[in-house]
């Protein structure tokens, strides 16, 4: 992944640590366009391959149709709570369907490692619990923004 950030170097994530963070956090928050130019944001689960973020999305959501009609995406990944605790990561770009809408677990090779992975992650299954009414985006980032002010030495 090519970290795309120019400013704040001195607070921006490595990409070790930035693949780290992405693997340990749960979740994010998306935005879309909506048809009238206003962005929508909204939280989600996720999870991290080292390469796309994927997201696990209802198929009759807001964000759903924005993207079908707009496949611009961006979603932040944050943590902290006081100044010096903050850090998080901003991915862009291009979100993409991939599977069946709504999945119903028919077999699809690129989603088998996707949804084990999801499955653990998020459930504590092997197996993901498919209820035909969410599908897959992925999300493989045109631009990546990171910070990590834990780097500043600031203590409240």
């Amino acid at each position: 992944m090519a970290v795309t950030q120019r400013r704040g170097r001195r607070i921006m994530m490595s990409e070790p640590e930035l693949d780290a963070y992405l693997t340990g956090q749960r979740t994010c928050r998306v935005a879309t366009v909506s048809p009238d130019g206003r962005p929508h944001v909204g939280a989600l689960w996720f999870a991290w391959d080292g390469t796309s973020l994927w997201l696990y999305s209802l198929t009759r959501s807001r964000r759903w149709a924005d993207l079908r009609r707009d496949p611009r995406i961006a979603v932040v990944v944050d943590d902290g709570e006081e100044y010096g605790e903050l850090r998080g990561v901003e991915l862009s770009g291009t979100a993409v369907f991939v599977g069946e809408a709504p999945r119903t677990g028919e077999t699809c090779p690129e989603l088998e490692p996707v949804e084990r992975l999801f499955a653990r992650k998020n459930f504590g299954l092997d197996a993901m619990p498919h209820d035909g009414r969410h599908a897959w985006l992925r999300l493989t980032p045109d631009a990546v923004a990171s910070w990590d002010f834990r780097r500043l030495g600031h203590r409240p």
